[in-house]
């Protein structure tokens, strides 16, 4: 049995390598050919949530009232319908809704920085931008500029309103308290204004094992601590200067946004729920960004806004033939696993 399964294996494997040729083949000249062609297209996306809300009540209320009392319904619908429109037409206030979902490299500040172009091209003094924000935080340097993107808002009088559901804390705090309005759920977590460097040091493990490494720098600080080298206390200082002095600049900016903070009370590294954020004024208003939306489509229309990157047929192409080669693999690997155990 194991002996089959062996054969079986490799057989498979002859399969993967003939697979992985012939994707060579196919697929690089239609990458090649379709990035030529500019077979890729970048756009903002909108979508209309009162229409959205509307057909998800239609739909839930088709199948649960009598039949007559639905048609009543749909002619209320129709009315308020005429009238929004008309409304729209007398330039009705707009909402436009925008969601940042943060890794610690604040990866969608590159989608960000379109969407709110694109809305700073369009928007009136009346309209409202809401943003769905969610992180932990990460580098500075990326939730800085994210935070500056929405700043941008602020600059030229377009009222922002940040809705925190599960988490803003550190760099995604950095950003919320750029808002005119800070929302959250009761149990979201914001906070965590503080600053953190970590890294693991190698030296002695090279030592042990008789490995020498070398580092040559030009500048006493161009390098302080390293993951090879051996660090030193005058590293060590020079690096907890520089971690006090990004502390100093995060509670500059927080204070410059929010000045009713008691900064020195809240920047300790802490984070709070949202209920008691609300207590050390982090918070403005214990609210999901679900309930804040139902209430403001009945005076507002709302645009939920986003930027996206088309792939190429040559690049989707490509992704599927390594998700499938990753598959084949997968399956091999299982199939010579059982081999061998049953052997």
């Amino acid at each position: 049995m194991s002996e089959l399964l062996f054969d079986y294996g490799l057989f498979l494997l002859k399969v993967i390598t003939v697979t992985g040729a012939v994707i060579a083949v196919l697929v690089v000249p239609l990458v090649l050919v379709s990035r030529n062609k500019g077979d890729t297209a970048a756009r903002v996306e909108v979508e209309n949530l009162n229409e959205r809300y509307d057909a998800m009540a239609e739909g839930l209320q088709a199948a649960l009232l009598p039949r007559r009392q639905f048609k009543a319904l749909a002619k209320q619908r129709k009315a308020r319908r005429k009238v929004r429109q008309k409304q729209a037409d007398d330039e009705r206030p707009r909402v436009f809704v925008l969601d940042f979902d943060g890794d610690i490299k604040a990866s969608e500040v590159a989608s960000l920085r379109e969407e709110i172009s694109a809305v700073l091209l369009v928007a009136r003094a009346d309209d409202e931008v809401f943003l769905r924000l969610g992180s932990a935080g990460g580098m500075v340097h990326a939730y800085g500029l994210a935070a500056s993107q929405l700043a941008r808002l602020r600059e030229r009088g377009i009222p922002l309103t940040v809705a925190v559901d599960k988490v803003a804390a550190s760099g995604g705090y950095m950003m919320a308290c750029v808002a005119d309005r800070i929302i959250a759920a009761p149990f979201a977590i914001l906070g965590s204004i503080g600053v953190l460097m970590q890294l693991p040091n190698f030296n002695r493990l090279l030592k042990k094992h008789d490995i020498d490494y070398e580092q040559i720098t030009a500048g006493e600080y161009k390098r302080t601590l390293t993951l090879f080298g051996e660090n030193t206390d005058k590293a060590r200082d020079k690096v907890r200067e520089e971690i006090e002095q990004t502390h100093v600049l995060f509670k500059q900016f927080i204070s410059r946004y929010r000045p009713e903070v008691d900064i020195e009370q809240v920047a300790t590294g802490e984070h709070w729920f949202a209920s008691q954020a609300l207590e050390r004024k982090l918070v403005d208003e214990l609210k999901t960004s679900d309930d804040y939306l139902l209430e403001r489509r009945e005076t507002a229309d709302l645009y939920r806004v986003s930027y996206s990157v088309r792939k190429g047929l040559g690049d989707r192409l490509a992704e599927f033939f390594v998700r499938l080669g990753a598959r084949l693999s997968g399956l091999w690997g299982r199939q010579a696993r059982e081999g061998a155990l049953s052997g």
